[in-house]
């Protein structure tokens, strides 16, 4: 197995503001949790103020964790699908309704009780098998979202159905940190929730935009594009994040609710950005479900979403909604690529 996660990040260095005014220093630090690596960047003129979010940064990523983990023995979560009923915190119960929401949206490209499946191909412990037919007919039929009862903080479900929120949380992780940062008095920040999930706060300090590196699915130690961020997130979904190799057949975790299989959609890579993390991290999968002409059509129909979108096929071709239109420039080395703009 081999595991490739890959989140870059580009032109971080701070220019001299206008009249020569000396910019403030950069904080950077690092945590790990929800399986992955952690970055934030943070500047401010107070080092009070940034010295109060960084424990907030690395505990509130923590506290979540601890209560939406499929994994995490004490979560609501992990404790509802051992049970199936029971009641949440708020907050749990808040990220679920929105959760069960966009599930609904994308017509179930989204479905987080795809857990057992996710399990059966073995993604949750990293010990890789392929299910037989039989058994994924047999788990594709207990997915379904709209089985999830939600009654304020009361959960049930179905004998056999489990959830999962890994789709979602580190974009609901990144929108609550942006508040945080936000509340404390600090206007400039980027944070790197790890496997390509970042929020921007503001601009950088001299007023530019964020430039934040897309990766190329082909090549995962680069990136082929650029997009420019400011108060926006961008989340990638792709197949090269998370996969084994099995008797030369590459198997990756971004499954298809109705075959509980990985999803075969002609897609490398799907990448979205929007003022919403949560919308990112969880639109992100879904398009990578539906494949580019579904993908690009639902894009389309739902403008209320706010949200732009570069997908990569698996033939490498690179197509890009018409809304990242002055926010999208290939990288050096790509300059030769045809980019095709959605409409």
């Amino acid at each position: 197995m081999r595991r490739r996660i890959c989140t870059a990040l580009l032109a971080l260095g701070l220019l001299a503001l206008a009249g020569c005014q000396k910019a403030p220093e950069p904080v950077e630090f690092t945590t790990f949790a929800m399986d992955t690596v952690m970055n934030f960047t943070l500047y401010g003129e107070k080092k009070q103020a940034v010295d109060t979010v960084k424990p907030l940064l690395a505990g509130g990523v923590s506290a979540l964790e601890k209560i939406l983990s499929a994994t995490e023995e004490g979560s609501d979560i992990a404790r509802l699908n051992r049970r199936g009923t029971g009641g949440v915190g708020a907050e749990t119960a808040e990220v679920l309704a929105k959760a069960l929401e966009l599930c609904e949206a994308t017509g179930g490209a989204l479905d987080i009780t795809a857990y057992p499946a996710v399990k059966a191909w073995g993604f949750t412990q990293e010990e890789h098998r392929v299910p037989s037919p039989a058994e994924l007919e047999a788990l594709a039929e207990k997915i379904d979202y709209a089985a999830v009862k939600l009654e304020g903080g009361a959960v049930s479900l179905p004998e056999g159905v489990e959830m999962d929120l890994g789709a979602v949380a580190k974009g609901w992780a990144g929108d609550l940190l942006a508040e945080a940062v936000r509340a404390n008095g600090i206007s400039s920040a980027l944070l790197d929730l790890g496997q390509s999930t970042i929020t921007a706060v503001g601009a950088k300090p001299d007023g530019s935009p964020w430039r934040v590196g897309v990766v190329d699915p082909a090549r995962p130690g680069a990136c082929f594009a650029v997009v420019e961020l400011e108060d926006m997130a961008m989340g990638t979904s792709g197949g090269y994040q998370r996969y084994f190799e099995q008797d030369g057949e590459i198997y990756w975790h971004i499954l298809d609710p109705d075959t509980a299989a990985p999803a075969r959609s002609g897609l490398a890579s799907v990448t979205v950005a929007s003022p919403s993390a949560f919308l990112c991290d969880g639109l992100s999968t879904a398009l990578f479900v539906m494949g580019l002409e579904d993908g690009a059509q639902f894009w389309r129909d739902h403008p209320e979403l706010d949200f732009e979108v570069v997908f990569v096929t698996e033939d490498g071709e690179i197509y890009r909604t018409a809304g990242l239109e002055g926010r999208f420039s290939l990288a050096e080395g790509y300059e030769d690529r045809e980019v095709v703009v959605l409409e």
